[in-house]
């Protein structure tokens, strides 16, 4: 049977008054969900613990969407064994089949696209369109990689030998841990857990502690959907806590990260390290950090590049692996492209997520707002500030978008990731000297050139050290299937998420010889 073709999930346009009702009677709804408690799900069984983690509103952190029950060690102990348990029936079913689940759980996500997307409003702060624009991306990480299953089903071509049948085909790790980040708390979280389950393994899920009810919600998806107890354990927990443990237990085959730099670097030395008992190598999946560029050079629409900056920077706080956090320009169009930036900047609303109206929400916690202040100060005493770089009334996590200008090559602002609405505009001598400016950083993330001319485009895309290059357009918003997402460096393994080869990351390959 030929594979159905895959085609990316439609966004709502929220300008429609029939959708923008639509969206608004769904955040009635989630509102009316507030304050329910979520258990830990390992196999069959749902545990309630006494101690939780309670999730907030950045946007009104006095409002509780809800709580999670928090895991210790004895409960991944629990998982990891269930896990293996299942592993032993689910690692038979035959590749087709497991995305027939997968299929179904995108058929039942497309049906609460919008209670799910208001859900992602209230507790991680995105705005309508963002928030849309998650669900939808992970829609199509299920369809996606469904349909990938089912071609890394079909028998691998090997050469014929005389007297002899020779057999390849992939096999799946065990069991192994899925760790993501809150920023996607949706998209990310189904991308890197559907991955590891179509492919035959079994998992445990530790979702973000900023954003575990829409994480909760995902593990009841797949549940509705008819997965198998044991295929997708749900065990919320502290890092600190849980994290290492994970990470170093001996019945952990395989980690999915992204979050961190800090982060992933300590799972990739203590994956490394042979527990007891232990009969594998770890495998370790990471996506890390950036410090992405977007280069101009005087051959540029100006105009289009300065709407590219603004959206890359800006889009949801700047909170994303692939936010435009340096704006390097040449010397020639500088000064009148830094005022089209902050022409624009200036008019960006910022404001409660649920407000249709506003362009930006809050950062996601205390934690991060006072990080991203810290910068900012520096910022003012290192650099020329633009606009913002102050405080807004109101209870949330609210950050005005903030521009410095005459940031030098090297400095703090421009070579550490800040994860927040801060924006470092450099000024390069030239084409030769921007491009060198853009790779001198430990990170290789996404990147973008405006340019008009041919020769620039070939040398970017030749020397330009960064796994996702866009020309002439803004360095957000990958589309799965069309735009594989990973990068180099310290920005991780270049795994490749939305691509021919991400599954293959959790399989191997077995190779039966058979000699009549």
């Amino acid at each position: 049977m030929a594979i159905k073709p895959y085609h990316y999930e439609p966004l709502t346009d929220f300008s429609v008054p029939e959708n923008r009702k639509a969206m608004e009677e769904a955040l009635r709804e989630v509102r009316s969900q507030f304050g329910l408690s979520y258990p830990l799900v390992i196999g069959a069984d749902r545990i309630d613990t006494e101690k939780k983690i309670v999730s907030v509103n950045p946007s009104n952190p006095q409002q509780v969407i809800g709580s999670v029950s928090k895991a210790d060690t004895s409960h991944i102990d629990m998982a990891l064994e269930t896990g293996w348990k299942a592993f032993a029936e689910w690692k038979k079913v035959p590749g087709p089949m497991r995305a027939r689940y997968l299929y179904k759980a995108a058929a039942i996500m497309r049906r609460r696209k919008l209670f799910l997307s208001a859900l992602e409003v209230y507790e991680a702060g995105k705005t309508w369109t963002e928030a849309e624009a998650d669900v939808a991306e992970a829609i199509d990480f299920l369809e996606y990689y469904g349909r990938q299953m089912e071609r890394l089903s079909e028998p691998v071509p090997l050469i014929p030998l005389e007297d002899e049948e020779d057999r390849a085909f992939y096999v799946p790790l065990g069991v192994g841990a899925i760790i993501p980040p809150w920023n996607f708390p949706l998209a990310i979280l189904t991308g890197m857990t559907s991955a590891a389950i179509v492919t035959g393994n079994c998992v445990i899920l530790k979702p973000a502690s900023a954003t575990p009810i829409i994480g909760a919600h995902f593990a009841e998806i797949m549940r509705e959907a008819g997965l198998p107890s044991g295929v997708l354990n749900f065990v919320p927990g502290d890092g600190g806590t849980i994290g290492d443990y994970i990470v170093t237990h001996p019945l952990t085959r395989f980690i999915s990260f992204t979050g961190s730099r800090e982060v992933g670097l300590r799972i990739n030395h203590l994956a490394a390290q042979v527990s007891p008992g232990q009969k594998w190598i770890k495998r370790v999946i990471a996506e890390m950090g950036g410090k992405d560029a977007i280069l101009v050079d005087e051959t540029a629409d100006l105009d289009a590049a300065a709407e590219g900056i603004v959206t890359s920077a800006f889009g949801f706080q700047g909170q994303k692996c692939s936010a435009c956090s340096r704006a390097i320009i040449v010397d020639d169009v500088y000064d009148l492209l830094l005022s089209k930036i902050v022409e624009r900047t200036k008019k960006l609303r910022v404001g409660p997520a649920e407000n249709l109206n506003n362009n930006m929400g809050p950062v996601i916690d205390e934690k991060a707002y006072e990080k991203i202040f810290g910068y900012i100060q520096w910022g003012k005493e290192n650099a020329k500030l633009q606009t913002g770089g102050t405080t807004l009334d109101g209870d949330g996590y609210f950050i005005p978008p903030t521009i410095f200008s005459d940031v030098a090559p090297g400095s703090k602002l421009e070579q550490e990731e800040v994860f927040g609405p801060v924006l470092a505009v450099i000024r390069a001598k030239d084409w030769s000297d921007a491009l060198k400016i853009a790779n001198d950083t430990e990170y290789g993330l996404t990147g973008s050139v405006y340019t008009a001319r041919r020769e620039r485009i070939e040398q970017a895309a030749d020397e330009f050290e960064v796994g996702n290059l866009y020309i002439n357009r803004k360095c957000t918003g990958a589309i799965v299937g069309a735009h594989p997402f990973g990068g180099f460096n310290m920005s991780g393994t270049d795994s490749k998420t939305g691509s021919p080869d991400y599954l293959l990351l959790f399989m191997q390959m077995k190779v039966v010889a058979e000699r009549f």
